[in-house]
């Protein structure tokens, strides 16, 4: 199952309209998972740090650590904004008691 479907799924209980506002969104966060997977293989074997080769004192990020990072923060972001709008379709719902609390008052004279 893919990252984009993994979300989908999650998401299909919420408000369709809901739906069609989020779908860039779990595309967007699929693709900086993916993105990131792929980076961090390529980091695996490179590290996240370039030493110098006569000083190592003098060290500096490598690119994919810094587009990494980058990805990740973003990724965060859209989450985080996915989980609210997830969140707060399922406070919107009512449940059971819910619904026996709105019921009317029978009148018992």
């Amino acid at each position: 199952m893919t990252e984009l479907e993994k979300l989908q799924e999650i998401f299909q209980k919420v408000d369709p309209d809901k739906q069609k506002l989020v779908e860039k969104l779990l595309c967007d966060a699929a693709f900086l998972s993916e993105q990131n997977d792929e980076l961090r293989k390529s980091i695996t074997q490179t590290g996240m740090v370039k030493f110098h080769p006569t000083n190592p004192n003098l060290q500096k990020p490598t690119e994919a650590a810094k587009q990494y990072l980058r990805n990740l923060q973003t990724y965060s972001v859209v989450i985080k904004t996915l989980n609210m709008i997830f969140t707060k379709n399922s406070i919107e719902e009512e449940d059971e008691f819910e619904q026996f609390l709105h019921q009317p008052l029978e009148d018992e004279s």
